[in-house]
């Protein structure tokens, strides 16, 4: 098993920043260079999650093994007091006072880990302070080329690149002046670590000391049907706004874009740049606009003032941003409806004496096997109705004791005499019995809540509608690499502090232990003493008042001060936004009850009178076969048959088969019909619904 944990993982890990990059970001649409960046900055951080666990059991291995040769090397002089005779009279010696080491089930071979370190470290570290800024700006770009791109690039980076390289070169200068300061390359490589670990540790404080109360709070919130509601109301109001304010934008862009392709004809040199243009467009412009232009007129350069290509790549850059959002809008408002739709649903059938999940829509995707034998509706009733609220609930208190946990290890890891941190004392137990499966399981499973509470915070961050996390593909590129990365950014100093917080750092611990090959990159932090003894341990008690804020929602109640709306309970704006949002989750549900309704009729006519035109079709085969037989027979009584058969199928009564075959029943126009209750009132009707009701009750009663 040496080293075939190591692959499996690296194995799993990929799959896994696959398919999370497979749900956020859309693979036939955006450019492969994105994709490939961002999958490669995701990929590396779930590798240090996944691989620090095996890191962290090889090091108690070769700790134990270091403390054997300690106690083998031990000179004569003190062997002879190494012999210690006990109250009962037994006597200990040195042999018995050996420990005997137990290899682990993944030990990973020396010499592999410090390699893997290094390589998947200063990979993430280019990947995103060189990489993905550029990679970001490229993607942002308006430009028609390539090499226009990646000018643009280069300009908007100028200035992050410069005040980096500013404040390096001053520090550099400064230090090469002082006489007292004599750094090598060693030492300058770990000044950078730790400026790159600092930035990261103080925007990842800032993170866990919001999710360690959020996500708790979230699952308890979501055992509380009613509460879930309204919430899903709320969101609806408030998305339905971003919608038509996306709908607007899109309208303005495109009508900006109209003008200039109205004014650029076919045989303008500029021409080329706004049929790119055209290409980004929804398809229903793209028509329009083909047909208003008139290609057969040529440009007058003295009588028309064009656009110049400055301004092109500009509005190229509006329309991508445009029609991004408003695909994205789109998606999560369908998305939300089916959010509403279920709870509405929940709310029916709790109090069900059938014990059967009725929905009132019949899902558009076919049922699979799971859904046909194991999900039936007696089990969604039971999971729906009555069991998931407590699971939540019991999950919920789970994960606020986790949460307690952490906040103390934070507050006391710095302590080893004694040892208050509860993750160090977990892990110390388990190292005394060399239990080295318990010791990975309770790694993983506690930076895994760390990147949990980090990273769902990192997903859930909006700056102004700019950067954004949407699932179902609607992750613009500039997201998806601005998540890349945080990534990057905040995963190395989310697992040094894991370390700290189970006395596996000895710059923070300060005691003499055998070092993880992940601290030896690292480098040793007592370069900078007042970080190591004083940020690193003092900062992240900033929790304990992060986490007081974050639960009396200090944050929600600024925002909503400053205008922007949040979900409060006791709020007037609140309240007028969930009845908002009630009265469009009906109205959207209407709409949808009259469409299924139309092709539930229309499924039915066709079951009742599709066999009449088969049976139709068949006799009129059967007849001219007949005919031309008779034909063949004689002439005179094949003429008489003739008559016979044409009387039979004569003409009108043809004609009225095929009217009663091809006819279909005329149908609401979800498009036209508009939901007013004043029309309602006054008995005012649509016209689509005036000329069903006649079909249905009259020109086919004798069908």
């Amino acid at each position: 098993m040496s080293g075939a944990a190591l692959a499996i993982e690296i194995v799993v890990v990929f799959f896994l920043a696959l398919f999370l990059l497979h749900r956020y970001g859309d693979f036939k649409k955006q450019q492969k260079m994105v994709l490939f960046g961002t999958l490669l900055a995701w990929y590396l951080c779930f590798l240090i999650v996944f691989i620090l666990p095996l890191d962290v059991s090889t090091t108690i291995y070769k700790q134990c093994k270091i403390e054997n040769e300690k106690q083998s090397t031990t000179p004569p002089m003190t062997t002879a007091f190494a012999n210690l005779t006990s109250r009962n009279g037994t006597v200990t010696t040195k042999e018995s006072l050996e420990k005997e080491c137990y290899k682990p089930w993944s030990y990973i071979p020396d010499g592999i880990m410090p390699i893997f370190w290094r390589v998947v470290y200063w990979t993430s570290q280019c990947l995103t302070w060189l990489l993905l800024p550029f990679m970001q700006s490229y993607a942002r770009s308006g430009g028609f080329s390539i090499t226009g791109k990646i000018k643009t690039a280069l300009i908007e980076n100028a200035i992050y690149y410069g005040t980096y390289l500013l404040i390096f070169g001053s520090l550099l200068i400064y230090v090469a002046v002082h006489p007292n300061w004599h750094l090598n390359w060693y030492q300058l490589q770990t000044i950078g670590i730790t400026a790159a670990n600092t930035w990261g540790l103080f925007l990842l404080v800032l993170l866990l000391g919001y999710g360690l109360v959020e996500i708790p709070r979230s699952y308890w919130n979501a055992s509380r049907r009613g509460h879930l509601l309204m919430k899903t109301y709320f969101k609806a109001a408030k998305l339905m706004t971003e919608k038509a304010d996306a709908e607007e934008n899109l309208e303005d862009v495109m009508e900006e874009v109209r003008k200039v392709s109205e004014s650029i004809k076919y045989n303008h040199p500029l021409r080329k740049y706004i049929d790119t243009i055209l290409k980004k467009c929804p398809t229903e412009y793209q028509e329009k606009m083909g047909r208003n232009m008139d290609d057969y007129e040529d440009f007058d350069d003295k009588q028309n003032a064009y656009p110049s290509e400055k301004s092109l790549v500009k509005l190229h850059k509006q329309v991508i941003y445009a029609v991004q959002r408003h695909n994205r809008t789109q998606v999560q408002w369908q998305i939300l409806l089916e959010q509403a739709f279920h709870l509405e649903d929940v709310a029916k059938n709790e109090t069900s004496a059938t014990h059967q999940f009725i929905k009132s829509f019949v899902p558009q995707e076919p049922e699979g096997l799971v859904s046909r034998y194991l999900y039936t509706p007696t089990v969604e009733w039971y999971w729906e109705c009555l069991l998931k609220q407590w699971f939540y609930r019991l999950l919920a208190v789970l994960l606020t004791l986790f949460s307690v946990v952490v906040v103390w290890s934070e507050c006391t890891f710095f302590s080893t005499h004694p040892v208050l941190s509860l993750f160090a004392v977990f892990i110390q137990l388990a190292e005394r019995t060399y239990n080295y499966l318990y010791i990975e399981m309770a790694c993983f499973l506690t930076i895994f809540f760390l990147c949990t509470c980090v990273y769902s915070t990192v997903f859930r961050i909006r700056v102004f509608n700019y950067y954004y996390l949407a699932s179902h593909h609607q992750t613009d590129a500039y997201s998806l690499q601005f998540s890349g990365m945080l990534f990057c950014r905040l995963t190395p100093p989310l697992c040094l502090n894991f370390l700290g917080l189970i006395h596996m750092d000895s710059a923070i611990s300060h005691q003499e232990k055998e070092q993880t090959a992940y601290t030896s990159i690292m480098g040793s932090m007592r370069v900078l003493s007042f970080i190591a003894d004083g940020f690193y341990i003092y900062y992240p008690m900033l929790i304990v008042i992060l986490c007081i804020a974050t639960y009396f929602s200090l944050g929600t109640r600024c925002l909503n001060l400053l205008g922007f709306q949040q979900f409060m309970g006791e709020n007037d704006m609140t309240s007028d936004l969930i009845d908002e949002g009630k009265e469009l989750i009906r109205r959207e549900k209407r709409k949808r009850q009259r469409t299924e309704d139309g092709e539930n009729r229309r499924r039915e006519w066709k079951e009742r009178y599709g066999n009449h035109r088969e049976d139709y079709t068949r006799n009129r085969n059967v007849h001219s076969e007949l005919k031309e037989t008779n034909y063949s027979d004689s002439a005179s009584a094949g003429s008489n048959r003739q008559a016979k058969y044409t009387r039979t199928n004569g003409k009108p009564e043809r004609d009225r088969i095929e009217l009663l075959q091809d006819a279909e029943p005329m149908d609401f126009n979800a498009d036209t019909f508009k939901d007013d209750p004043l029309d309602a009132e006054s008995g005012r009707h649509p016209p689509g619904g005036r000329y069903l009701s006649m079909s249905r009750s009259r020109i086919f009663d004798d069908v």
